[in-house]
């Protein structure tokens, strides 16, 4: 992911080290918007680059917040068949996908719109909807997070999956996210009665092309 400077803008900018993990100037600006003091939060991670930081959700984003591997799954539907994904952070076992604001308010009721027990029992041998798809907790107005350094740490509690590069980035909507849960379900539910004797891939190692980000 490149990074996009203007040498105009009156905004000082952020040291080069921050791209070393792919968040760029911009993302961090975009980030920062987030907050009520932009200015205050890029003062802190220039002075404290590998310093995470709490921003509220509900104006420049939405959270939804899954676990770990269905979180990793839902994010492989989103770029091996869909459209793509925003920024993507894991944060103490969680992944936290960036979403459009409105859509902590939205998704739920899209989940229980969906005929979950109908695919579910027949698929996975489940019985429904709980046994198919973790909880999905969705943090909009009200709320706040913990998103990850922006330069990066000997530890990997905390860090980005699909780092913000752009002061506008694009993020996907409730009923994008709810096909990938659906996906990331029924894959999940395939590969369930798969044996291999082979050890499972590094997850770590995917890397998504952000070009394709829409």
């Amino acid at each position: 992911m490149s990074s996009t400077r203007n040498p105009a803008s009156s905004a000082a900018p952020l040291p080069d080290r921050f791209d070393v993990c792919g968040v760029t100037p911009d993302g961090a600006a975009w980030l920062a918007s987030a907050g009520t003091y932009p200015r205050s939060t890029l003062t802190l991670w220039e002075e404290r680059p590998t310093a995470p930081v709490v921003l509220p959700c509900g104006t420049a984003f939405d959270i939804v917040n899954v676990p770990a591997i269905f979180g990793r799954r839902m994010l492989d539907q989103l770029w091996d068949e869909g459209p793509g994904s925003g920024p993507v952070a894991v944060h103490r076992g969680r992944t936290l996908l960036f979403s459009a604001p409105g859509t902590a308010q939205r998704l739920p009721s899209l989940l229980e719109w969906e005929e979950w027990e109908e695919w579910g029992a027949g698929e996975s041998g489940g019985s429904g909807r709980v046994d198919a798809i973790p909880p999905l907790l969705c943090h909009g107005v009200g709320d706040a997070v913990t998103v990850p350094a922006l330069s990066p740490v000997a530890h990997l509690t905390s860090r980005w999956l699909v780092a913000p590069d752009t002061r506008h980035p694009w993020l996907p909507g409730p009923e994008i996210l709810v096909w990938a849960a659906v996906r990331a379900a029924r894959t999940a539910a395939s590969a369930a009665v798969r044996i291999s004797i082979f050890p499972p891939a590094d997850q770590d190692a995917k890397v998504y092309d952000v070009s394709r980000r829409r």
